[in-house]
Parts: C-alpha cells; structure tokens; sequence
C-alpha cells in the first residue's frame, strides 16, 4: 500500500473524514519487546520474563502500551504523508487508548482518519490524525491514538 500524499493544508480539510489502510502487516517479536523495556528501563515481567509471563495473565509476554503507541509514527507515513512543508511537528495526542494487551508473536497493521483540520494562518494547519494498530486476530484494536500534527506548508 502506498500512502496517500497531501501537499496543502487544503487537502487535509478536504481528507476530513477518510479513512486509510490498511499497512502491511508487522509481526511484533520478543526482541523489539526487550529493546523497548532497555530504552525505557521498564523490565516489568509481563514484558520481559518469557517463563514467567507463559503462566501469567496472557499466556505470553505482552510489549508495553508505550511500545504499542511508539508504532503509530512507525505506521503513520504509510497511511498519509505531506510534502512540500517548510517544516512539521509533532505536537502531541489528544487520546490515546489500549483497548487490547498486544501479545508477542502477533502481527498488527496500522489505519488511520483524518479526524479534523485546524487553521493556523499562513498556509499552516494543525491536523488531527486516529491511528488505529489492529491486531490479527483480535476484535480490538491495541491502540488507538489521535495525534496532534503541526504543518508548515
């Protein structure tokens, strides 16, 4: 799948509403999991200890809420992308959700809406993106984040 490309803060507005996606999937393995927790200094069992999590509440090691958001900017610039800005930032979320534990081993995907657009002067916009981080398998997403971009255009 190749992402959609804006160009002005334009065709956002006019994208409000749309959905995009699905990415190819990814396949989240105990490696990514334990990089994750040294970045972090998170080691919490259900994360890293694979013996003990078999007997735990998810049968398995899970990765980290954090890790799970972390793959939205992984996913985000195959869903939708702009070019042409002088510059872009991001400026944060205004939800972000774990409605289910992502179990090592699985594979996720990621989608996404542009939810709103914000005029900021001058050929800016704020733009407010949902991704959603599906997992196979699974009736619920693992996260669902609306981010917060600021665009230069």
């Amino acid at each position: 799948m190749s992402a959609v490309v804006f160009h002005s803060a334009q065709d956002y507005q006019a994208a409000v509403g749309r959905a995009f996606g699905p990415t190819d999937w990814l396949t989240v393995e105990q490696d990514r999991i334990d990089k994750f927790a040294e970045a972090t200094g998170d080691h919490q069992w259900i994360h890293v200890d694979t013996e003990r999590a078999r007997t735990g509440p998810f049968g398995a090691t899970i990765a980290h809420g954090f890790l799970s958001l972390s793959l939205v900017n992984y996913f985000l610039p195959d869903l939708a992308r702009a070019e042409g800005l002088k510059h872009g930032i991001n400026y944060g979320c205004d939800r972000v959700r774990f409605p289910a534990a992502l179990k090592v081993g699985t594979r996720v995907r990621g989608r996404a809406e542009i939810v709103s657009v914000e005029d900021l002067g001058a050929g800016a916009a704020q733009v407010k993106i949902r991704v959603i981080i599906e997992a196979e398998g699974s009736e619920k997403p693992v996260c669902v984040a609306d981010t917060l971009s600021r665009l230069y255009f």
